[in-house]
């Protein structure tokens, strides 16, 4: 396993190609956030985890020098399931110009984010609403390239190998899947980043969620058939001692502190006065000029045989 060390938002109108399937989603309000009914999600679903979403993508961009690792040529057909804000699928649509890109999603975001070299929606990407766990739309062998990332708070331990066998499903001989998950804290164990993280591990088991798989998605590309897996592990500096990308990817993960706050309260893993405890000391942990911290991430891939 390979292992690598590594703004202004516009708004734009939802595009003519916004394809609407199935009931409307159902949405409850929990601490101040607005998060999707009766699924296993543990994350919200409003303007401010859009936002983050948004950063995110820029993040990982940075830090793995693009937006993917697979060793695609040009593709025709493009999935992304899990497309969130639609930012990683209308970057491959301007990318790939020629192919067609569909992003899937619970629910549409509320604007699509342009700027950074969008003006606007590309014509070739459309969005799709659908959940992997109920099965995907498309008919089998449809995509070259089949992408999902950061489903880690949203799938449950047994539906894992069930979605990416659908991906593979999905995917033409030939084509390839790639899926990217975090991975846990690199830290001592007795500070307070990698204790908040055990808070949120602890929250998702309640939910049937394993928040700590991503080390296994190489392991279930092989799983489901699929061939010449590889998967590579990306080690993301946590705070300010990492430079730039270090403080970006400790803000990722205070903002994820603060929308996970009110469930893990009120599953009982830990008091609020607790939680606010942990989750001060690692504002300042993460404040320092000098530190150890490190978040692994990882990307795996695998091609679909003839």
């Amino acid at each position: 396993m390979a292992r690598f060390w590594f703004w202004k938002r516009k708004k734009a109108q939802l595009p003519a190609n916004l394809i609407m399937e199935g009931s409307p989603a159902r949405f409850e309000y929990f601490g101040g956030r607005r998060f999707v009914s009766e699924v296993p999600y543990a994350l919200p679903k409003d303007s401010g985890e859009i936002q983050r979403l948004d950063f995110q993508h820029f993040l990982l961009k940075y830090g793995l020098q693009g937006n993917f690792l697979a060793p695609i040529e040009q593709p025709l057909s493009i999935l992304d399931v899990g497309c969130g804000t639609g930012r990683w699928a209308m970057e491959l649509a301007q990318q790939f110009p020629n192919a067609k890109v569909i992003g899937v999603d619970l629910v549409p975001t509320e604007h699509f984010t342009t700027g950074y070299g969008l003006i606007k929606p590309p014509d070739n990407y459309t969005f799709v609403k659908g959940n992997a766990m109920e099965g995907l739309s498309f008919a089998d062998d449809s995509f070259d390239f089949v992408h999902q990332r950061l489903l880690v708070a949203a799938l449950p331990r047994d539906r894992w190998l069930p979605v990416v066998r659908e991906l593979a499903r999905v995917t033409r001989p030939g084509g390839w899947v790639e899926l990217a998950e975090c991975g846990s804290p690199q830290d001592n164990p007795s500070n307070p980043y990698p204790r908040l993280w055990d808070t949120w591990i602890a929250f998702c088991q309640t939910r049937g969620i394993d928040f700590t798989i991503g080390k296994s998605i190489g392991a279930m590309l092989q799983q489901a058939a699929l061939r010449q897996v590889q998967q590579h592990e990306v080690l993301f500096p946590m705070g300010k001692w990492g430079g730039r990308v270090g403080v970006m990817s400790g803000e990722d993960c205070l903002a994820v502190g603060k929308a996970l706050r009110a469930g893990v309260v009120a599953a009982g893993i830990v008091s609020a006065e607790q939680y606010d405890a942990l989750l001060e000391g690692t504002t300042a942990q993460f404040s320092r000029p000098t530190g150890q911290s490190i978040l692994s991430f990882y990307i795996a891939y695998g091609q679909k045989g003839r």
